[in-house]
Formats: C-alpha cells, sequence, structure tokens
C-alpha cells in the first residue's frame, strides 16, 4: 500500500467513525472535529445520532425486524403495492405466519443437525443416559444437540426467508436465557428447549411460553430448581422468575414487608419484594426432572415431574394472595397464571420489546399502548404476535433511528447476507461469532445479552466488526466465500465500486454523504480511471467494504 493510500484509507476511516481512532493515526483536533473524542472508549460518531436521517422504511425494516437485508429483499419491498406504511403491513403480515414461508433452501442447510427434532427423551438417552461413562467421547456427545442448536440458529439468521420469526426467537432466547455448559444434564436436551420451548412459542401466547420455560430440564438445571425441596429450598429460579422474565427489577420494592407494597390494600400490589420470592420458592418446591429410577420412582426419562414428597405443602402468600395448604403442583401453575397476567408484567415485557424493535429508550406512550394490547390478548393464543404487530405497525418504529447499534451476531449475519457468503456452519464459524464478542448462546449469567448500545460500542467490539467486514471482502477465510467478490468482476472504475457496495451494504445514500467521494478517492487512488491490476483491486476493494461495514450506517439499527 502506497503512502498516499495509506493517508486516504486513515480519511476514510475517520470518516466512518472507527477504524483510524483505533489505528491510533487521528490526532485529538482531528477526531473532535469528525465528532468523536480521541480518548473516548466510545468511538462511534455521537454527535451523528442526532442528525443522521431516518432511512427508507425498508431498510429499517430489515435492519431491525430482520437480521439485514439480502440481494434483492429492498427491491422487492419497494414493489410491493401502497404507500410505505401499507408495504410494511403486507411485508410484515407474510412474516407473522413464518409456517407459510417457503424456506427450502435454509431447510437444506438444515439437515444435517439432527438432533433438532428429536423428542425429550430420546435426546435424553441417546446423548447421555445411554452413552458409556467412560466413553472418552462422553461430554462432546452430550454437546451435540447443544452445537447442533447454535450452528442452526446462525444458519437461520443468515439464510432463512423467516427472517422476523428468527429476530423474535433470539429476543425470547436473551429472555429466558440458558447457558447450556452450565451443567451436564442440560446440553443434551437444548435442541429440544431451542426448538421445543422457544421456537414452538416465540410468536403465541405468554403464559405457554412462560409454562413450558418453568417445565423444561433446561431451566430446571440451569437455575437449580430441580433441586429445590421443602427441606432445602432453592430460590435461584423464583428470584429470576420475578426479576427476569415476568414483572422485572423495574416493579423490585426490595425488603420491605409485603403489605408495604403499593396497592396490596386493594388485593393488587404493583410490584414485589424479596419475601414475595420466598413464598413463591416454596409455591415451586418439587418441580423437578424424572432423572432417577431409584429413590424418587419417577423413570429416566429427562421431563419435568413433579414429585410430591418435596413440595412446601403449607399455606404462602404471594403478591397478595392467599395460597391454601395441600394444593401440590397448583400452587406452581396459579403462580405462573399470576405473574403471566400482572400488569407489571405486561409494561416489562412491552418495554423490552420495544426497545429490541424501536430504541434503546421508547417513549412511555409506545409502552403504554403496546402493554394495553399485551393485557386485552394475554388469553389469545398469538398474543405475542399481536403485540410484535403493534410494535411494527407503530409511527414511533418507522421514525425513530440511530438510537441502537448492531450487536456482534447482527453484524456477523447482516454481512453474511449482504455478501451473499457461502459456508457450512460449524465449530470454526461458531468460534467467529465468540471473538466478535457475542457467541450464540454463550452468555454465562441468566439475564441474556445485554440490548443497549453502550453494552456493544467499546473500541474492541467495532474493531473486530471491521475486521469481520474486511476478512469477509479478502477472502481471509477460504470457507467462507462471497460469489460477489471475484477478481474477474466488471465493476472497475471506482465510482461504480463505492455506488454498487453502498448499495448493497446500506440500502441507501451515505451520511455523511462525503463518505461516497472519501471511498472513489481511496480507491482510484485520486482518479476514477478502472483498476487494471488484480491485486490493486483486491486489496482496495476489501478495504472499501471494511470501510462501510464499519460506518455508523451500517452499524445503526
Amino acid at each position: 500500500m502506497t503512502a498516499i493510500d495509506r493517508r486516504t484509507a486513515l480519511k476514510v476511516a475517520g470518516v466512518t467513525g472507527a477504524t483510524a481512532l483505533l489505528a491510533g493515526s487521528v490526532s485529538e483536533v482531528q477526531a473532535e472535529q469528525r465528532g468523536f473524542s480521541a480518548n473516548s472508549p466510545v468511538p462511534l460518531q455521537k454527535r451523528a445520532i442526532g442528525k443522521a436521517p431516518v432511512p427508507p422504511l425498508e431498510v429499517l425494516t430489515y435492519t431491525r425486524l430482520a437480521f439485514g437485508h439480502r440481494p434483492g429483499d429492498l427491491e422487492a419491498f419497494r414493489a410491493l403495492k401502497g404507500n410505505s406504511q401499507e408495504k410494511l403491513r403486507a411485508w410484515l403480515e407474510v412474516q407473522l405466519s413464518p409456517e407459510k414461508i417457503d424456506d427450502a433452501d435454509c431447510d437444506r442447510r438444515l439437515k444435517s443437525f439432527d438432533s433438532l427434532g428429536k423428542p425429550l427423551e430420546t435426546a435424553w438417552r441417546e446423548y447421555w443416559r445411554d452413552v458409556d461413562e467412560k466413553d472418552p467421547k462422553r461430554y462432546e456427545i452430550a454437546g451435540t444437540p447443544t452445537q447442533q442448536a447454535r450452528a442452526a440458529t446462525l444458519t437461520r439468521m443468515i439464510w432463512s426467508k423467516r427472517q422476523l420469526f428468527e429476530v423474535v426467537v433470539d429476543f425470547w432466547h436473551n429472555h429466558f436465557n440458558v447457558h447450556p455448559d452450565r451443567d451436564d444434564n442440560i446440553r443434551p436436551t437444548f435442541a429440544h428447549w431451542d426448538t421445543q420451548v422457544i421456537r414452538k412459542h416465540a410468536l403465541g401466547n405468554f403464559k405457554a411460553l412462560l409454562t413450558a420455560t418453568a417445565t423444561h430440564p433446561a431451566m430446571l438445571f440451569y437455575l437449580d430448581n430441580a433441586s429445590s425441596n421443602r427441606g432445602g429450598p432453592n430460590e435461584n429460579y423464583a428470584r429470576e422468575l420475578f426479576e427476569l422474565h415476568t414483572l422485572g427489577a423495574e416493579n423490585y420494592f426490595g425488603v420491605k414487608r409485603q403489605r408495604d407494597v403499593p396497592g396490596y390494600a386493594d388485593g393488587k400490589p404493583i410490584g414485589y419484594v424479596d419475601d414475595d420470592v420466598y413464598e413463591a420458592t416454596r409455591c415451586l418446591t418439587g418441580w423437578r426432572v424424572a432423572d432417577d429410577n431409584d429413590t424418587a420412582g419417577l423413570g429416566d426419562t429427562g421431563r419435568f415431574a413433579f414429585y410430591l414428597p418435596w413440595h412446601d405443602r403449607f399455606q404462602k402468600t404471594v403478591l397478595g394472595r392467599y395460597f391454601a395448604p395441600d394444593q401440590g403442583i397448583q400452587d406452581g401453575q396459579d403462580l405462573l397464571e399470576m405473574l403471566s397476567s400482572h400488569p407489571g408484567t405486561a409494561k416489562y415485557l412491552s418495554r423490552k420489546l420495544c426497545r429490541r424493535l424501536v430504541g434503546d429508550n421508547p417513549p412511555e406512550s409506545l409502552v403504554a399502548r403496546v402493554a394495553q394490547v399485551f393485557t386485552a390478548q394475554r388469553d389469545a393464543p398469538d398474543q405475542l404476535k399481536q403485540v410484535i404487530r403493534a410494535i411494527a405497525l407503530s409511527p414511533e418504529f418507522a421514525s425513530t433511528w440511530a438510537e441502537k447499534v448492531k450487536r456482534p451476531l447482527e453484524v456477523y449475519a447482516s454481512l453474511c447476507r449482504a455478501l451473499e457468503t457461502e459456508f457450512t456452519v460449524d465449530d470454526d464459524r461458531l468460534w467467529k461469532a465468540f471473538w466478535m464478542g457475542q457467541g450464540v448462546f454463550n452468555h454465562r449469567p441468566p439475564d441474556g445479552y445485554p440490548d443497549k448500545r453502550e453494552a456493544w460500542t467499546s473500541s474492541t467490539t467495532l474493531l473486530r466488526a471491521w475486521q469481520m467486514g474486511l476478512g469477509l471482502a479478502a477472502n481471509w477465510d477460504d470457507k467462507m466465500v462471497s460469489p460477489l467478490l471475484r477478481v474477474n468482476g466488471t465493476r472497475r472504475k471506482p465510482s461504480e465500486i463505492a455506488d454498487f457496495w453502498i448499495a448493497r451494504l446500506l440500502g441507501r445514500n451515505p451520511h455523511p454523504a462525503t463518505l461516497r467521494d472519501d471511498l472513489v478517492t481511496y480507491l482510484g487512488d485520486g482518479k476514477d480511471d478502472a483498476i487494471s491490476d488484480d491485486d490493486t483491486y483486491k486489496w482496495r476493494l476489501s478495504m472499501a467494504i471494511g470501510f462501510i461495514v464499519n460506518s455508523p450506517d451500517f452499524m445503526y439499527r
């Protein structure tokens, strides 16, 4: 690379808002002029956030309700009948019925993942119980369903036509986060957790989803409820049931008496305290897994089992409601019913979904409207589908931009989709997601991967996103090849290259508009003559794509 090339490259990198700063090639004065501090750990251009224009609705849709656009997606959206909002409604109705979408190409890529469709008991025995304890590959065999679920998830993010469904599935996997490597008993059942709990209920009814999570061995083992009994109650699951899965920490009133929570006197406490968690823990004692043949007589199926001898049979009080003694499993069932229908749950979940699909700080007016839908449809089999529809068709969805940034998995998937990268998802490809900072199903705490921009705008995260874009464009990994990047391409003039890749990666004119001019200058070394040398073409093209990928326009959601 010549000295002129390097200077021009660094200029473009400065415009994109991260790469030159990270390389230490931008002075503090230059950095301030470009909208960020040279000493800031957050190199995205903060000043550009309020000025960045909202992109066309089709771009916004494929950025927020999908994992990015593939060639032809934006054109197909634009070809739909009506105005922009009518086009969105038409697109949305197709996506909200994922079972009707022909997804043959993606299904073909999933055929080798044979653990995905196996019944729970079959997986429990085949990958765990029936494996010889002396087999040196025992733990590798046990982890097969988990690894296949991870590979299938990334495959679907990149190639599935059911994009909105995959976005929603990703949301619920984080909401009901389970780290499969925490317990040997989880890994054999994790593919079943993915298919028969999260995917089965993602657009269905929240109470059904909550119940399915509470009674699955993956959750029972992950948060220790499988061992919770009247003689040794374990509050881990009950704590997260309140704090993460239903009411949320926003409705926690701390260490107080239950009757001191506002609304308690009327039988409608607006939140919970520690005593509610402790009482809920008692409600859920005896909720365990059938994992032994001798002492409990439950069999060894790996399925949920209620074991009465472990259950605390005495009366309880949760959220002002009296639970009579000797109700058995009904204690836990009534608890889940009460929590799933609580107004605080409706608001907490609506806020989380709005944060995911609209912006980091969704307006309270939008949250309130969505919560009304959540509550009104609480008994509907498609409750969650109606909630997603209400968010996507809101004025706030179409008018909010640049509050969110892509998380590493979204960068990875959107790059592969835009570049039409071909590869088979295996452990090496999954490692790339881990290296970027967000491995598939690899968040250890129960709160799931964070969903606010400040968690994903560190120098390391942005640098690795740039490196991934550069690596894909330069074909550093010969197992991940894009047919668009063949050296014998017909676009050799810098202006043509810049226009094509801006359109392909961004789907709109860049902001700031000077990015296009800087790319042309860099590609042509100050000229717009066709690049004849193949090595020069490949190097400059890959760098140009890397610059676009690290621009705020590509990173925003």
